[in-house]
């Protein structure tokens, strides 16, 4: 598990590098004083979880995280207790206050094993820029995102969000109970979503297929999708011939 370090005290980020080396899964693959160089560091550092303090000069872990398109998991550690709310809104795996505890960092360390199993074994997805001739860096399902609307803002993995749907000049981004609004294309979310978790279902819609609860015939040689805990969304003619493809032996 590789971690970057986020805390503009250098004798906070020495104290949890100490206790980190009681875990020797756990790999520190460098440190940051402050947003902007954590920012710098993270396409090359391609840390599977950030250890980040709130208050930092410059801007806060919060400005941070929301100025990122693909974050890694995220532990806070910081002397306030007042954000904590907060840090579980954006999906936080967890909330440490200073000093850390080594009963407290061993369960949030925890956290992050669970989170990050299925991911640990290919490399993690990187943020790096890539030219404009390139293909966008394709996300995995594992991947999670930062999703902001107006003053509210989530942390969420990409295999939580069961459906994208066109809503005016906005896409709506449906995952948990929540519907927010996001300033992107179906095009441009279609190039960086895994085709062979994300599947477009039609001129308007997107859905994840492990949210598939039900399949059947519908007009004119279409399909009828239910996804659990969604709504119902017709495949258009074309794609129903992909879909049936797509599901075949």
């Amino acid at each position: 598990m590789n971690v970057l370090l986020v805390d503009d005290s250098r004798l906070a980020r020495t104290e949890l590098r100490h206790l980190l080396q009681a875990h020797p899964d756990v790999h520190i693959a460098g440190e940051a004083r402050h947003a902007e160089e954590a920012r710098s560091r993270i396409p090359e550092l391609r840390p599977d979880l950030l250890f980040l303090d709130i208050h930092m000069p410059g801007q806060s872990g919060f400005e941070l995280l929301a100025s990122l398109e693909v974050a890694p998991h995220v532990i806070f550690t910081t002397a306030y207790d007042e954000y904590a709310l907060r840090a579980f809104e954006v999906n936080a795996l967890d909330y440490l206050l200073k000093p850390v505890q080594e009963n407290r960092l061993a369960a949030a360390l925890e956290k992050a094993r669970a989170q990050l199993a299925p991911s640990l074994l290919p490399e993690p997805a990187t943020v790096t820029p890539v030219a404009d001739e390139a293909p966008p860096t394709l996300l995995s399902e594992q991947d999670q995102v930062f999703v902001k609307e107006g003053e509210k803002c989530w942390f969420v993995r990409l295999a939580d969000i069961k459906l994208f749907e066109i809503n005016g000049s906005y896409t709506q981004v449906y995952f948990n109970q929540y519907r927010p609004l996001v300033p992107r294309t179906l095009q441009h979310l279609e190039q960086r979503l895994d085709p062979r978790v994300f599947f477009r279902a039609n001129r308007q819609q997107i859905i994840n297929l492990k949210w598939i609860a039900g399949i059947e015939p519908w007009f004119s040689n279409t399909l009828k999708i239910q996804l659990r805990d969604g709504p119902e969304v017709e495949v258009s003619r074309q794609q129903s011939v992909r879909f049936r493809e797509l599901m075949s032996l």
